[in-house]
């Protein structure tokens, strides 16, 4: 931690943009991961030392990738990232669509109605339950 509380402001809005390599799921600023602090305290020396967020972002994705920003950026190697879900999703509606209707078809086509007979003998076995 650094004497001053706007660097450390700084550094905490910093870290929030970027995910903690060991976690994966947590940014560096929520993860008390060994390497979450060095990636603190790197942050806090780049501060230090006068870069802008924009050099620290820049830095720390030229060192570890695109995959160090808690939302990466949208571009040819991440559209999946991005648009995945989404794709899923589609295709899941499709098949349980597609599968519901083929169920139905099937459901109409299997079912015939009662012939008289069989009409005549269901009514005739209802009638003779007991009501109690």
């Amino acid at each position: 931690m650094a004497d001053d509380p706007a660097l450390e402001e700084r550094v905490l809005a910093i870290s929030n943009d970027l995910r903690c390599l060991v976690c994966q799921n947590e940014t560096i600023a929520a993860s008390r991961a060994d390497l979450a602090n060095d990636l603190r305290n790197q942050v806090r020396e780049q501060l230090r030392a006068g870069k802008s967020e924009r050099e620290i972002l820049d830095y720390m994705v030229a060192r570890y990738g695109d995959f160090v920003l808690y939302t990466p950026p949208v571009k040819p190697t991440t559209w999946l990232l991005w648009i995945g879900p989404f794709v899923l999703l589609l295709a899941m509606v499709v098949w349980m669509w597609r599968t519901m209707s083929r169920r139905r078809a099937q459901a109409a086509a299997t079912s015939t109605p009662l012939s008289e007979e069989e009409q005549q003998r269901a009514r005739a076995l209802l009638e003779q339950r007991d009501p109690s």
